[in-house]
């Protein structure tokens, strides 16, 4: 799994890339944590490039999601990859997180 971070105005995207298991879930965790750590409660997870997630990385996304909506924000999905989205859909994600169809989208909802 690969990591990055940019701000958009009042929000932190954070695409990523590879996959996302038990393995490197711990790294994603740590990113998310810092960021809320550090004020930015505005986060979009940019999955345009992320090929796989396991149920490790679900509870990730999940902890984030519940973390970022306890400090007034939220962390919301953008440009899901189909075999990734079906993951979502089958664990009922879908049905908690915010979801767009590309990242311009999920940063301009908190606007």
């Amino acid at each position: 799994m690969e990591l990055k971070t940019e701000t958009r105005g009042n929000t932190l995207v954070l695409t990523i890339s590879g996959s996302l298991d038990a393995l490197t879930a711990p790294e994603l965790s740590d990113a998310l944590s810092t960021q809320l750590r550090d004020g930015n409660t505005n986060l979009v997870a940019d999955l345009s490039q992320l090929e796989y997630t396991s149920s490790a990385g679900l509870r990730v996304m999940l902890n984030g999601v519940k973390e970022a909506r306890q400090k007034g924000g939220d962390l919301r999905l953008a440009a899901i990859q189909p075999n990734v989205k079906k993951v979502l859909d089958l664990s009922g994600f879908m049905s908690i997180m915010k979801a767009f169809p590309d990242v311009d989208g999920a940063v301009a909802s908190f606007a």
